[in-house]
């Protein structure tokens, strides 16, 4: 990312677009083609009273009451060009030798997809599910990976 600036503290006449960012699970180029993600679908980020936080930020792995584990996904879709590092990943968590949580930057871009103008932080990130949209020999249209990631905690900046 080093031809990338960040554009601190700009005010805006318009309103940002959502369609240039970058995926950085910290492990090489977010630019790298299995780092290409066509969707982010943010949760609701939600206040919870401060021991239910300190429960979730411990690490413990406990939810929060009155709260369901899906509010608290980050779900991540790319089109399927045959990389299995998605598949790979969620597989040794499934068996239960979990790789260690990644940390996971979302990097929104401005319009010369150069400049960060907003990053979304996620620590301690693991999957929890991974899907891929039907196969429909009429449509011919993209077959779509989906993980849904669940994790301890985010920052903006």
């Amino acid at each position: 990312m080093s031809t990338q600036t960040r554009e601190r503290g700009a005010v805006r006449e318009r309103p940002l677009l959502n369609s240039n960012f970058l995926v950085d699970f910290g492990q090489g180029d977010p630019r790298h083609p299995s780092q290409g993600f066509a969707e982010v679908e943010f949760p609701p980020f939600r206040i919870h009273p401060a021991g239910d936080d300190a429960r979730l930020q411990s690490g413990s792995g406990a939810t929060m009451p009155g709260s369901s584990e899906q509010e608290q996904r980050l779900i991540l879709r790319r089109g399927v060009c045959g990389q299995l590092d998605l598949y790979a990943w969620w597989h040794k968590a499934r068996r239960g030798k979990a790789p260690s949580r990644r940390s996971l930057k979302i990097h929104l871009l401005a319009e010369d997809q150069k400049t960060i103008v907003l990053t979304w932080h996620f620590h301690r990130v693991r999957p929890v599910c991974l899907s891929y949209s039907p196969l429909r020999a009429q449509e011919g249209t993209v077959l779509m990976e989906t993980i849904e990631l669940a994790y301890d905690s985010f920052e903006m900046s």
